[in-house]
């Protein structure tokens, strides 16, 4: 059985290993994307402060383990705009339907607080390019301002 629930400081070093496992799998362990990013060693921490912000953890009930995580907090500089953030599950919990879950939290959670949703990915992510795809994103041309994933090649917006 897996659940949802807002991060806790317990489940830090379990997010930071699963994000950072996804990228490097992905020849993505590189400056300019997640798997550098500052708060990783903190993520419940840094939620926690993040006007607007909110990071889930999957748990898989059975082993009380974290399987994945999703997260939604301001695009600075671009008022009424947030960003998916941090979307990753372990090989085993993908499949289920779980990304499209979380998506959908993501999107019911940011509707209280911004108009779009902005989203950063990468063409070596092909099935999280069909996720956001189907769910209604536009595919921009270059990235917003602001945005600290420069890396990464695809971005995406939606009107929530």
């Amino acid at each position: 059985m897996l659940k949802i629930r807002k991060i806790q400081p317990s489940d830090n070093q379990a997010i930071k290993k699963i994000i950072q496992d996804c990228l490097r799998d992905v020849q993505l362990n590189i400056p300019g994307t997640a798997y550098f990013d500052p708060q990783l060693d903190s993520l419940a921490e840094y939620y926690e402060k993040l006007p607007h912000g909110i990071y889930w953890v999957v748990i898989d009930d059975t082993n009380k383990e974290v399987v994945g995580g999703c997260g939604v907090g301001p695009v600075p500089g671009q008022p009424g705009v947030c960003e998916l953030q941090k979307l990753y599950l372990k090989p085993e919990a993908r499949g289920h339907g779980l990304a499209k879950t979380l998506l959908q939290k993501s999107i019911t959670f940011a509707q209280e607080s911004y108009q779009k949703m902005y989203v950063v990915t990468d063409t070596k992510l092909a099935v999280a390019n069909i996720l956001y795809q189907h769910a209604g994103f536009t595919k921009l041309a270059k990235p917003l301002a602001g945005d600290e994933h420069l890396a990464c090649d695809t971005q995406y917006i939606k009107s929530i």
